[in-house]
């Protein structure tokens, strides 16, 4: 199928819920994608932070199509070597203790959500439920997730709404003291609030949020979905606090591309779901697993230093631009601030030239995949730097 095929068939059949770029993705090698009639475009979008191993990494596929041929899906009620694997390997490298696996950020917020509120009512009683949540947080489309997040534009048509949610600015340490009281049995924040506009949270905010959490035996959920497995130069955003959490969700990146999510909970509350109390049929599949080992297997501490370089070298090449007011972010997830025309607009006149890129509300959002190299990033840039002209 040609793209204007693919494009009529897209508006009869599938529902509306994305309004998707004028690109039909046909293949792609690392950063590099062709749409259907072969055009090449850089990739700063990695899926919006799935691939993290860009398109069609070579040992990923070895190590998913190797699962595939052995067994594709059993179910959680059997033990699987996959799952395991990439368990030991996330509670090794954060000291946590315990995962449970789902297939997206949502589902992940979902069970960090549902282990707080079953946390605080047998720990506490029955009416310590409420979580704290920041304004202008992003946790994922599902009804508890969605109202977790802080953002009043996401709220419209669904209700009602799931009760036992507050909103605390970012950043104010003195709103979140008052807002922990005797009914809250969480904290959860994004460490950079991604869809919110790429906005990084204050050391001493993280940090007395942690203090608040302890001092009150409250769970202190950090949301890594899209912070997380190197986006920022570390494993999660989260050690670039100095903090350590009793929820860490994890998901897109992780795959390389498969659908896997999770939750990584610490010795306070690792044992508080038990058999009946949550599950997913597809959670923690094989394949998606054996993609997931691959990943990590990759970010060594090496690795992960080189994402911090490349990030800091686009920060500061995007930096040189004159319609550039201001970089947020860490590593290689950046928001980009800039002056003279609106981010959408860039983004479009940027694919044009052959640029994926995202926006996070007023700003160009740029999520590379990890393995890019300086010379596709300098492309990518010089494409940009004709999009704001």
């Amino acid at each position: 199928m040609n793209k204007e095929m693919i494009r009529k068939t897209d508006n009869e059949k599938i529902v509306p819920t994305y309004s998707r770029y004028d690109m039909a993705a046909d293949k792609g090698k690392g950063a590099c994608c062709y749409d259907t009639d072969g055009k090449k475009y850089i990739d700063f979008t990695a899926g919006i932070g799935v691939n993290s191993l860009g398109f069609c990494d070579d040992a990923w596929i070895d190590a998913v199509t190797s699962q595939l041929k052995k067994l594709q899906h059993v179910s959680n009620l059997f033990y699987t070597e996959p799952q395991v694997k990439v368990a030991e390997a996330l509670t090794k490298r954060t000291g946590l203790s315990k995962v449970f696996f789902g297939n997206s950020g949502a589902e992940a917020n979902e069970a960090a959500i549902k282990t707080a509120r079953k946390y605080g009512t047998t720990r506490k009683g029955e009416n310590v439920n409420k979580i704290i949540t920041l304004e202008n947080s992003f946790h994922g489309r599902t009804m508890a997730a969605i109202t977790a997040t802080g953002q009043e534009h996401y709220h419209k048509y669904f209700t009602p709404f799931i009760g036992g949610f507050k909103y605390c600015k970012a950043n104010d340490i003195e709103q979140l003291k008052s807002l922990a009281d005797d009914e809250v049995c969480a904290v959860m924040m994004e460490m950079i609030q991604g869809e919110g506009g790429v906005m990084n949270l204050d050391m001493e905010f993280v940090k007395a949020a942690e203090e608040i959490c302890a001092a009150k035996d409250i769970l202190f959920i950090v949301d890594e979905v899209q912070t997380g497995i190197g986006r920022t130069g570390k494993l999660f955003a989260y050690e670039h606090f100095g903090v350590k959490p009793d929820i860490v969700t994890f998901a897109k990146g992780i795959g390389g591309g498969l659908p896997i999510g999770g939750a990584i909970m610490g010795e306070k509350c690792c044992d508080v779901l038990q058999p009946g109390d949550h599950g997913t049929t597809y959670g923690g599949n094989p394949v998606a697993c054996a993609g997931a080992c691959e990943v990590l297997s990759r970010l060594d501490d090496d690795f992960l230093t080189e994402v911090e370089k490349k990030g800091e070298y686009l920060r500061n090449r995007l930096m040189e631009l004159p319609q550039v007011k201001s970089v947020s972010g860490m590593g290689l997830m950046l928001g980009v601030e800039i002056d003279g025309k609106e981010a959408a607009a860039a983004v479009k006149e940027a694919l044009e030239g052959g640029l994926m890129i995202l926006t996070a509300k007023n700003k160009v959002r740029m999520l590379p995949p990890l393995t890019i190299t300086y010379d596709e990033l300098d492309q990518g840039i010089e494409i940009f730097k004709k999009a704001l002209m």
